[in-house]
């Protein structure tokens, strides 16, 4: 004769008898006046996680912004002739200026 046992955890998940044994050590370990503080700080502790991860979420999406933006002005610019236009007097002055620079 084969007789089954319930395993003591159920791999599916947490139900009512594993979270009655966890705040039973809790109690043991913690005592009962603590078990109120300790969960306030975890929740506390919890809170600034998540505010820290989406302010880094909302600054990476800054960036991508940036990004987008930046190589759609690149791809115009791309197309924009960006070189000065320079009459030929402008280009002489620019030769002495750069003659009398070499001789001092």
């Amino acid at each position: 004769m084969v007789v089954e046992t319930a395993p003591l955890f159920i791999p599916g998940g947490m139900g009512p008898p594993e979270l009655a044994i966890i705040l039973i050590i809790a109690i043991l370990l913690f005592g009962a006046n603590k078990i109120p503080k300790l969960a306030r700080s975890t929740g506390e502790a919890m809170g600034e996680f998540q505010k820290g991860r989406e302010k880094v979420e909302s600054e990476l999406e800054e960036m991508r912004d940036g990004s987008q933006a930046e190589g759609a002005s690149q791809q115009n610019e791309d197309f924009v002739d960006t070189e000065p236009v320079t009459t030929e007097e402008e280009s002489t002055t620019e030769a002495e200026t750069e003659t009398e620079t070499e001789t001092n």
